[in-house]
């Protein structure tokens, strides 16, 4: 489809005749400035209730948050004091193994000393 170019500035494609007839008009009895105005209007307190309404949640999910920052934050505090117990709590125990495996390597060289000291006394 070829398109032609109109002195006004207007395109129509070739062959195509527009009717003679004219628009109907609206029965508003408003102009069509007045009418495009009153949309502009419409959406513009369209656009407005959407935003207040996002203010209003965002406000009412804002103690939700905060008491949820807070949780964590609790928690976390609580898992480092865990976590340090626990290394003390480990660092104690590693020092009694070691206290108890000395105590049995002692214990053992005591019990061959007492079996050696047997094995002498029967020899005889």
């Amino acid at each position: 489809m070829r398109l032609n170019r109109i002195s006004r500035g207007f395109i129509i494609p070739v062959g195509e005749i527009m009717s003679e007839e004219s628009t109907q008009n609206i029965p508003d009895g408003r102009s069509f400035e007045e009418r495009v105005f009153a949309r502009f209007d419409a959406i513009d307190a369209r656009l407005q209730r959407l935003e207040d309404e996002a203010a209003r949640r965002a406000l009412e999910t804002k103690p939700i948050w905060e008491r949820a920052l807070a949780e964590i934050l609790e928690v976390r505090q609580r898992l480092e004091e865990f976590r340090d117990e626990v290394n003390r709590s480990m660092h104690d125990i590693s020092r009694k193994m070691a206290v108890l495996a000395n105590d049995m390597v002692q214990l053992r060289a005591d019990q061959t000393y007492v079996e050696n000291r047997m094995d002498n006394l029967e020899s005889k």
